[in-house]
């Protein structure tokens, strides 16, 4: 009996008893503390879905998008840097253009067709020398003895050396020419009095080209005496003063 009322008179403590202990112990269970009474924090764990956690595999065809995008920036910088230059190259003439005055113009067109007219004459054939007129000094009528072998024509004179030989129509060329200086020419004469070759000796004083061209055609027009006891080829020389015009 004494159980019984003790157990109504204190049943709301120790209902309140064994409530305060749960409470407690759940509180201890989720703080997780310790003897001494320290609580240790518990790390929070996210889980993520599997199909999140998998590595995604790039496709080939990405990677050759990527690989073939530098080789496109290159070929568009090249367009551009040839662009870049043809203009450079534009701008430079036309400023080079502005900066020669017409006086230079002027004296580079008259060079250039200067040099086409040297080039136009250089390109022409040689004259035919056979058709020049060139004055004749004879001896016809004149004694042996008084031939001599050489022939003056104002300031400008002609000497040949040929034994034994003297001329019957000695050509006078040495006023054809612009330019003035002396050629020898190397002569053959047969025995009738041909020369049957005349070849002028090479001077690098001379810059008037045709006068060796004039000199050999005097030569071969030249006529000797003929002579039976000369040798068949008998060699000798002629030199022309020419006279500047």
């Amino acid at each position: 009996m004494k159980i019984g009322e003790l157990y109504r008179r204190n049943v709301y403590g120790v209902i309140g008893t064994l409530v305060f202990h749960i409470l407690l112990f759940s509180a201890f269970l989720l703080a997780d503390v310790d003897i001494k009474g320290n609580v240790k924090e518990e790390a929070i764990l996210i889980e993520f879905p599997e199909e999140l956690l998998e590595p995604e595999i790039a496709e080939p065809e990405t990677q050759e998008e990527n690989t073939d995008q530098p080789n496109s920036e290159q070929n568009t910088n090249t367009r551009t840097n040839i662009a870049s230059n043809r203009s450079a190259t534009e701008n430079t003439t036309n400023s080079t253009d502005e900066f020669f005055d017409d006086d230079y113009l002027k004296e580079v067109e008259a060079a250039k067709q200067l040099v086409s007219n040297v080039n136009n004459n250089l390109a022409k054939e040689t004259v035919d020398l056979s058709d020049i007129e060139m004055p004749v000094e004879t001896t016809e009528g004149m004694d042996r003895d008084s031939i001599k072998n050489v022939i003056y024509a104002g300031e400008s004179n002609i000497v040949y050396y040929l034994e034994n030989r003297y001329h019957l129509s000695l050509p006078v060329p040495v006023y054809l020419s612009q330019g003035g200086g002396t050629v020898i020419v190397d002569i053959v004469v047969n025995r009738q009095g041909q020369v049957v070759n005349a070849e002028p000796r090479e001077d690098r004083s001379i810059r008037d080209k045709q006068l060796f061209a004039y000199a050999k055609e005097a030569a071969i027009r030249t006529l000797f005496n003929s002579d039976n006891s000369a040798p068949s080829r008998q060699k000798g020389t002629i030199q022309y003063t020419f006279v500047a015009q």
